[in-house]
Protein backbone atom coordinates (compact mmCIF):
# COMPACT_ATOMS: atom_id res chain seq x y z
CA UNK A 1 0.00 0.00 0.00
CA UNK A 2 1.42 3.48 -1.19
CA UNK A 3 1.59 6.41 1.24
CA UNK A 4 -0.92 7.97 -0.32
CA UNK A 5 -3.62 5.01 -0.16
CA UNK A 6 -2.85 4.85 3.44
CA UNK A 7 -3.68 8.32 3.87
CA UNK A 8 -7.41 7.86 2.02
CA UNK A 9 -8.19 4.69 4.13
CA UNK A 10 -7.13 6.41 7.43
CA UNK A 11 -9.11 9.54 6.49
CA UNK A 12 -12.21 7.41 6.00
CA UNK A 13 -11.79 5.10 8.92
CA UNK A 14 -11.03 8.33 11.06
CA UNK A 15 -14.36 10.17 9.75
CA UNK A 16 -16.67 6.64 10.73
CA UNK A 17 -14.84 6.38 13.65
CA UNK A 18 -14.92 9.76 15.08
CA UNK A 19 -17.02 12.15 13.10
CA UNK A 20 -19.99 9.91 11.81
CA UNK A 21 -20.36 8.49 15.17
CA UNK A 22 -20.32 11.16 17.64
CA UNK A 23 -22.69 13.47 14.84
CA UNK A 24 -25.15 10.56 15.68
CA UNK A 25 -24.92 10.83 19.45
CA UNK A 26 -25.12 14.45 19.10
CA UNK A 27 -28.16 14.07 16.85
CA UNK A 28 -29.52 11.74 19.44
CA UNK A 29 -29.62 14.02 21.84
CA UNK A 30 -31.56 16.74 20.33
CA UNK A 31 -34.64 14.66 21.34
CA UNK A 32 -34.48 16.66 24.69
CA UNK A 33 -35.77 20.32 24.62
CA UNK A 34 -33.15 21.28 26.85
CA UNK A 35 -30.43 21.15 23.99
CA UNK A 36 -32.44 23.95 21.79
CA UNK A 37 -32.52 27.14 22.13
CA UNK A 38 -36.78 27.77 21.85
CA UNK A 39 -37.21 30.97 20.72
CA UNK A 40 -41.25 31.44 20.52
CA UNK A 41 -41.46 34.39 18.22
CA UNK A 42 -39.30 32.72 15.78
CA UNK A 43 -40.28 29.07 15.71
CA UNK A 44 -43.84 29.04 14.62
CA UNK A 45 -42.52 31.41 11.31
CA UNK A 46 -39.40 28.84 10.35
CA UNK A 47 -41.71 26.12 11.33
CA UNK A 48 -44.68 27.50 8.06
CA UNK A 49 -41.32 28.72 6.27
CA UNK A 50 -39.76 25.05 6.34
CA UNK A 51 -43.05 22.57 6.21
CA UNK A 52 -46.06 24.87 5.09
CA UNK A 53 -47.46 25.26 7.84
CA UNK A 54 -47.22 25.42 11.97
CA UNK A 55 -47.52 21.80 13.82
CA UNK A 56 -45.43 19.84 16.55
CA UNK A 57 -43.35 18.03 13.81
CA UNK A 58 -42.86 21.60 12.05
CA UNK A 59 -41.84 23.10 14.34
CA UNK A 60 -39.33 20.36 15.57
CA UNK A 61 -38.23 19.83 12.39
CA UNK A 62 -37.37 23.60 12.39
CA UNK A 63 -34.85 23.30 15.49
CA UNK A 64 -33.55 19.85 14.68
CA UNK A 65 -32.69 20.00 10.77
CA UNK A 66 -30.15 23.18 11.36
CA UNK A 67 -28.46 21.19 14.42
CA UNK A 68 -28.21 18.19 12.86
CA UNK A 69 -27.27 19.35 9.49
CA UNK A 70 -25.00 22.56 10.39
CA UNK A 71 -23.31 23.46 13.78
CA UNK A 72 -23.01 19.73 15.15
CA UNK A 73 -21.54 18.16 12.54
CA UNK A 74 -19.31 21.57 11.65
CA UNK A 75 -18.13 22.01 15.11
CA UNK A 76 -17.30 18.04 15.27
CA UNK A 77 -14.83 18.44 12.42
CA UNK A 78 -13.61 21.69 14.01
CA UNK A 79 -12.30 20.12 17.20
CA UNK A 80 -11.25 17.19 16.22
CA UNK A 81 -8.48 18.10 13.35
CA UNK A 82 -5.92 17.20 16.23
CA UNK A 83 -7.20 13.32 16.19
CA UNK A 84 -6.74 13.95 12.01
CA UNK A 85 -3.47 15.14 12.30
CA UNK A 86 -2.72 11.45 14.75
CA UNK A 87 -5.08 9.25 13.24
CA UNK A 88 -4.61 10.35 9.39
CA UNK A 89 -1.02 11.81 9.53
CA UNK A 90 0.51 10.00 12.00
CA UNK A 91 3.45 9.05 9.90
CA UNK A 92 4.08 12.99 9.72
CA UNK A 93 3.81 13.63 13.10
CA UNK A 94 6.62 16.28 14.87
CA UNK A 95 7.56 16.44 18.07
CA UNK A 96 7.72 19.87 18.44
CA UNK A 97 5.45 21.85 20.43
CA UNK A 98 2.78 23.81 18.59
CA UNK A 99 3.60 22.19 15.32
CA UNK A 100 1.43 18.93 14.17
CA UNK A 101 2.98 17.49 11.40
CA UNK A 102 6.11 18.14 9.41
CA UNK A 103 6.81 17.16 5.64
CA UNK A 104 8.76 17.60 2.69
CA UNK A 105 7.17 20.33 0.11
CA UNK A 106 6.74 18.34 -2.76
CA UNK A 107 6.56 21.48 -5.09
CA UNK A 108 9.36 23.68 -3.50
CA UNK A 109 11.19 20.44 -1.93
CA UNK A 110 11.87 22.41 1.50
CA UNK A 111 10.92 21.42 4.69
CA UNK A 112 7.71 22.29 5.93
CA UNK A 113 6.64 22.45 9.83
CA UNK A 114 2.83 22.60 9.54
CA UNK A 115 -0.35 23.54 12.18
CA UNK A 116 -3.37 21.77 10.88
CA UNK A 117 -6.52 23.61 11.23
CA UNK A 118 -10.09 22.70 9.51
CA UNK A 119 -11.46 25.02 7.17
CA UNK A 120 -10.93 28.82 6.09
CA UNK A 121 -13.06 30.42 8.42
CA UNK A 122 -12.05 28.31 11.68
CA UNK A 123 -9.34 30.83 13.64
CA UNK A 124 -9.87 33.86 15.34
CA UNK A 125 -7.60 36.92 16.44
CA UNK A 126 -6.55 34.72 19.57
CA UNK A 127 -6.06 31.76 17.75
CA UNK A 128 -3.52 34.45 14.96
CA UNK A 129 -0.94 35.19 17.80
CA UNK A 130 -0.91 31.76 19.19
CA UNK A 131 -0.22 30.26 16.18
CA UNK A 132 2.18 33.12 15.73
CA UNK A 133 3.72 32.16 19.04
CA UNK A 134 4.06 28.75 18.56
CA UNK A 135 6.24 28.97 15.19
CA UNK A 136 8.32 31.80 16.67
CA UNK A 137 9.61 29.28 19.26
CA UNK A 138 9.62 26.93 16.97
CA UNK A 139 12.48 29.15 14.92
CA UNK A 140 14.39 29.77 18.07
CA UNK A 141 14.78 25.92 19.03
CA UNK A 142 15.49 25.32 15.19
CA UNK A 143 18.41 28.20 15.18
CA UNK A 144 19.47 27.42 19.34
CA UNK A 145 20.24 23.66 17.50
CA UNK A 146 22.34 25.30 14.50
CA UNK A 147 19.35 24.53 11.61
CA UNK A 148 18.69 26.51 8.85
CA UNK A 149 14.91 27.77 8.79
CA UNK A 150 12.73 30.38 7.86
CA UNK A 151 9.60 32.10 8.31
CA UNK A 152 8.30 30.33 4.93
CA UNK A 153 9.36 26.58 6.66
CA UNK A 154 6.67 27.48 9.31
CA UNK A 155 3.23 27.13 7.64
CA UNK A 156 -0.51 26.65 8.34
CA UNK A 157 -2.12 24.16 7.04
CA UNK A 158 -6.10 24.09 6.38
CA UNK A 159 -7.53 21.13 4.76
CA UNK A 160 -10.09 22.46 2.95
CA UNK A 161 -11.30 25.36 1.23
CA UNK A 162 -9.68 27.88 -1.32
CA UNK A 163 -6.92 30.23 -1.03
CA UNK A 164 -9.95 33.35 -2.09
CA UNK A 165 -12.32 32.32 0.87
CA UNK A 166 -9.53 32.64 3.41
CA UNK A 167 -10.78 34.83 6.58
CA UNK A 168 -9.11 37.77 7.22
CA UNK A 169 -7.37 36.17 10.52
CA UNK A 170 -5.50 33.68 8.06
CA UNK A 171 -4.59 36.75 6.22
CA UNK A 172 -2.70 38.28 8.69
CA UNK A 173 -0.69 34.96 9.17
CA UNK A 174 0.76 35.84 6.18
CA UNK A 175 0.68 39.66 5.80
CA UNK A 176 1.91 40.46 9.30
CA UNK A 177 4.12 37.49 10.24
CA UNK A 178 4.91 35.99 6.63
CA UNK A 179 4.37 32.29 7.40
CA UNK A 180 2.41 30.68 4.05
CA UNK A 181 -1.11 29.18 4.26
CA UNK A 182 -1.66 26.35 2.72
CA UNK A 183 -5.44 25.57 1.92
CA UNK A 184 -7.43 22.60 0.32
CA UNK A 185 -5.97 21.91 -3.01
CA UNK A 186 -2.63 23.29 -3.01
CA UNK A 187 -1.97 21.90 1.04
CA UNK A 188 -2.72 18.49 -0.12
CA UNK A 189 -0.67 18.92 -3.35
CA UNK A 190 2.59 20.04 -1.25
CA UNK A 191 2.11 17.49 1.03
CA UNK A 192 1.81 14.38 -1.19
CA UNK A 193 2.72 16.10 -4.74
CA UNK A 194 -0.40 14.53 -6.24
CA UNK A 195 -2.56 17.25 -8.27
CA UNK A 196 -5.74 15.11 -7.80
CA UNK A 197 -5.30 13.81 -4.05
CA UNK A 198 -7.76 16.49 -2.45
CA UNK A 199 -9.93 15.38 -4.73
CA UNK A 200 -9.32 11.72 -4.47
CA UNK A 201 -9.58 12.66 -0.48
CA UNK A 202 -12.95 14.59 -0.75
CA UNK A 203 -14.24 10.96 -2.90
CA UNK A 204 -12.85 9.09 -0.17
CA UNK A 205 -14.64 10.31 2.82
CA UNK A 206 -17.53 10.77 0.75
CA UNK A 207 -17.95 6.96 0.42
CA UNK A 208 -18.87 6.52 4.36
CA UNK A 209 -22.10 8.63 3.20
CA UNK A 210 -23.33 4.95 1.93
CA UNK A 211 -23.25 4.32 5.33
CA UNK A 212 -25.11 7.35 7.16
CA UNK A 213 -28.55 6.25 6.14
CA UNK A 214 -30.06 7.82 9.88
CA UNK A 215 -33.16 8.85 8.44
CA UNK A 216 -35.34 6.57 10.27
CA UNK A 217 -33.43 7.75 14.06
CA UNK A 218 -33.31 11.21 13.00
CA UNK A 219 -37.69 10.91 12.68
CA UNK A 220 -37.57 9.38 16.17
CA UNK A 221 -35.73 12.26 17.56
CA UNK A 222 -38.24 14.39 15.51
CA UNK A 223 -41.32 12.78 16.26
CA UNK A 224 -39.77 12.58 20.73
CA UNK A 225 -39.14 16.46 20.29
CA UNK A 226 -42.47 17.27 18.83
CA UNK A 227 -44.05 15.73 21.96
CA UNK A 228 -42.45 17.74 24.58
CA UNK A 229 -44.44 20.45 26.75
CA UNK A 230 -42.43 23.08 25.51
CA UNK A 231 -43.37 22.85 21.91
CA UNK A 232 -46.91 21.57 22.79
CA UNK A 233 -47.60 25.11 24.51
CA UNK A 234 -46.32 27.08 21.61
CA UNK A 235 -48.69 25.57 19.36
CA UNK A 236 -52.06 25.40 21.96
CA UNK A 237 -51.31 29.13 22.18
CA UNK A 238 -51.30 29.76 18.02
CA UNK A 239 -54.59 27.98 18.35
CA UNK A 240 -56.33 29.52 20.35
Amino acid sequence: MTQKDLILQNAQKWFRETIAVNHEKNTIKLKNPSEHQINPFLLPYLANFLEGETTPISIAKALVYPRALGTSITTSFGTNIQTFASSVLSSYGSMISGIDIEFVDQIDKTKKYCQLKSGPNTINKDDVETIAGHFRDAINLAKTNKLKVSFENFAVGVLYGEAKDLSGHYQRITKQYHHPVLVGEEFWHRLTGDTNFYFDLIESIAQVAIEANFKSKLDEVIEELSKSKEIEAIVKKLRQ
